[in-house]
C-alpha cells in the first residue's frame, strides 16, 4: 500500500471528492446541532471556499476535520451574533424625553446662534478650533495639519473662544 506523497487539495479532482464524500455529512451534523434556522446549507459551502482558501496548508487526511471545525465555528459565530441582534431588538428606543417644548425652543435658538457665531469667524479661527472641539485634536496634532506652530494655534483657538462668547452673548 504506497501512499502517494504529492496529493494537493488544490487539485480540481481531489478538492471534489473530499467535497462529494463530506458535505451531506457536515450538512447533517451542523443541522442536528444547530438546527435549520441558522442555515447550515450555507455555513457548509462557507467552511469548504475556507478548505479551498486553505488548499495548500491543509493535507488530504486533514480535511475532514478541518471543514468540521470551521463550520462548526461559522455556526458558533452565528449563534453569538444571533444573540446581539436579540438583544438590540428587545431594547426598546426611548419615545418620550424630560424636556419640555421651551427648553427645546431655547435649545434650538442657541444652536442657531452658534451656527451664527462660528460663521463669522476667520477661517483660521473656525478650522483649528473645530479640529480641536468637534474632532478632539490637540494643539500638536493641529499644527501639523496645518503647518503652523503650536503657540500659533493656541492663539487661533483662544481667539477664537473670545469672539464666540461675545458674539453669542450679543444675539
Amino acid at each position: 500500500m504506497a501512499k502517494q506523497l504529492h496529493d494537493n487539495i488544490c487539485e480540481e479532482h481531489i478538492f471534489s471528492s473530499i467535497f462529494n464524500k463530506h458535505s451531506k455529512d457536515l450538512h447533517n451534523f451542523l443541522y442536528y446541532k444547530f438546527g435549520d434556522l441558522l442555515n447550515p446549507k450555507d455555513k457548509v459551502q462557507e467552511a469548504f471556499v475556507k478548505l479551498w482558501q486553505n488548499c495548500s496548508k491543509v493535507s488530504p487526511e486533514k480535511a475532514k476535520s478541518f471543514v468540521f471545525s470551521t463550520a462548526n465555528n461559522l455556526m458558533l459565530n452565528e449563534v453569538a451574533h444571533q444573540k446581539v441582534v436579540l438583544k438590540h431588538q428587545q431594547t426598546k428606543p426611548k419615545s418620550y424625553t424630560n424636556e419640555n417644548p421651551e427648553f427645546l425652543m431655547q435649545e434650538s435658538e442657541y444652536n442657531d446662534k452658534l451656527q451664527k457665531a462660528l460663521s463669522n469667524l476667520t477661517e483660521a479661527q473656525r478650522s483649528a478650533f473645530l479640529m480641536n472641539r468637534v474632532e478632539g485634536k490637540r494643539f500638536k496634532e493641529i499644527a501639523e495639519i496645518l503647518d503652523i506652530s503650536t503657540k500659533a494655534v493656541e492663539k487661533r483657538i483662544y481667539g477664537a473662544l473670545k469672539k464666540l462668547r461675545k458674539d453669542i452673548k450679543e444675539l
